[in-house]
């Protein structure tokens, strides 16, 4: 990817060869296949539509740079209702949903929210999306449900054990999905993920295939926004999409004087706010304390390991993102068995989502734009991988995660306008989305359903026959009312990340 002046232009939509037939809902009753290709030029208009940024908004720097120091405090007002989990590692999890004290029906689709490296709930990013989503059928909105998993350390959720999270670690958003369908049965899941969060849920639902919880998932400027190899078909030709590589793309990304020492190092710095914030517990070895759970907690080697990596991260100095990730993320940014990793190419091989795609199994949209500075590294591979639930757009322009254009017509929420008269162009499309996923598929697997939940003796909240024993959550005093325009990013952190 480069950041070359873009100009108004439609976006390219790409197809696999041979799209998978999912099955919707059909008018007047019953149920039949149909092609994801055909549903989305049915449902999505919007992915048809000119991106047409401003003349001051051309590039995509300058496309993320207003992303990153832009005020958006007075626009798509969220306010949520905070639930903490503490979950079985010790670790803690904050899910923000909304609108608060919700009235919807038990069966309202829930939007399960991923955010950015060091972000929350208080995005701009994930605002303009939720206010119209969340927003009452009645006054233009979708009438849904959602929440957003802040991960640990990220908008003031504590941070509880020796771990935080990365682009590779699925456990916290896999327990948050688990609860959701605890606390509410009959509702759809749906995925929305950004940068980082992308990743995560691409992961998540190669992993759980045919059984993921989430129904479908639009994720937008995934930090390894490769899938791989896939042959694609656009406007009757083929195309060879490069692969979702972390490997590759922090490469390309350290290799331009404003990819390391803007991006790369200003995403570096936050990390490094995060352990600043946590300082308390990541600083030294607590002695342990047995409970009923504590096998399932990092073991004294493991919390060392984590101590000493937050000391030297602390020790550096300015550091490109591959020298943190080296430093700290390899071996705390996820849990045994897998963590900790040998070095930071080891990290974003084991995290990188190209070598899972193909295990795929539910309907997926990715969004990114050609000249996103953040996703630097451009599709040459000839290789060649299957996956017919997903449809990749590119649009020539918009940054990471900007898509700034003039607003026009009427004013409606969840149109993200300033006093510059701005709106994101991904919010439309976004909601497009959603609304398929969420009224026209049928949802679930009659041959692969999800695992059964209970309650164990403890109060967990666990699967029956879960792949990880320790895998399991309960709620926890500490939550509020949270105005999402009012959180702010910690002091020193950029936003829109």
């Amino acid at each position: 990817m480069g950041s070359s002046f873009s100009s108004a232009t439609k976006p390219k939509i790409f197809y696999p060869p041979s799209p998978e037939e999912i099955l919707v809902k059909k008018p007047g009753g019953g149920v039949g296949p149909e092609s994801l290709s055909k549903l989305v030029e049915e449902h999505c208009p919007s992915l048809r539509k000119e991106f047409n940024p401003p003349w001051w908004l051309k590039s995509g720097h300058l496309q993320t740079l207003f992303s990153v120091a832009g005020d958006f405090t007075n626009v798509d007002k969220v306010v949520y209702e905070r639930t903490y989990l503490r979950l079985m590692d010790g670790g803690t999890l904050g899910l923000d949903f909304t609108p608060p004290g919700s009235t919807f029906p038990d069966d309202a689709p829930i939007i399960v929210v991923c955010h950015g490296l060091t972000g929350g709930s208080y995005e701009a990013y994930v605002r303009a999306v939720l206010a119209p989503a969340c927003a009452p059928v009645s006054e233009g909105g979708l009438g849904y449900r959602a929440v957003v998993v802040n991960f640990r350390g990220c908008a003031g959720v504590p941070v509880t054990s020796k771990q935080l999270y990365s682009a590779g670690w699925t456990e916290d958003l896999r327990m948050a999905t688990i609860y959701l369908a605890h606390k509410y049965p009959r509702a759809p899941q749906l995925g929305l993920g950004f940068s980082l969060g992308a990743n995560v849920m691409v992961r998540y639902l190669a992993e759980e295939g045919e059984r993921s919880r989430l129904e479908s998932a639009c994720v937008l400027g995934n930090v390894s926004h490769r899938i791989i190899a896939l042959v694609l078909v656009a406007d009757g030709r083929v195309f060879r999409i490069q692969p979702w590589d972390l490997v590759k793309n922090n490469w390309a990304l350290e290799h331009t004087f404003l990819g390391k020492q803007i991006y790369s190092k200003g995403m570096a710095n936050n990390l490094v706010n995060v352990l600043k914030l946590h300082s308390k517990a990541l600083e030294k070895v607590d002695p342990p304390t047995p409970s009923p759970t504590s096998k399932h907690e990092p073991d004294s080697t493991q919390a060392s390991l984590v101590c000493a990596a937050y000391h030297a991260a602390l020790a550096l100095r300015s550091p490109p993102l591959s020298v943190f990730d080296n430093t700290f993320t390899r071996v705390g940014g996820g849990g045994p068995p897998v963590w900790p990793l040998a070095s930071a190419d080891a990290y974003y091989k084991h995290s990188s989502s190209h070598h899972v795609v193909p295990q795929v199994r539910k309907p997926l949209l990715a969004i990114n734009s050609t000249d996103d500075p953040v996703v630097v590294h451009a599709p040459t591979s000839p290789e060649e991988v299957g996956s017919g639930y997903t449809v990749v757009v590119l649009t020539d322009g918009g940054g990471h995660l900007g898509w700034f254009e003039p607003s026009s017509g009427q004013v409606l929420v969840g149109t993200d306008v300033s006093k510059l008269h701005l709106r994101r162009w991904m919010t439309k499309p976004a909601l497009e989305w959603l609304r398929l996923a969420a009224e026209v598929l049928v949802h679930g697997h009659p041959d692969h359903p999800p695992k059964d939940i209970f309650v164990d003796e403890n109060g967990w909240i666990r699967e029956v026959n879960g792949a990880r024993e320790g895998l399991g959550c309960r709620m926890v005093d500490g939550g509020d009312l949270i105005d999402g325009t009012e959180l702010k990013k910690e002091p020193g952190m950029l936003q829109g990340l």
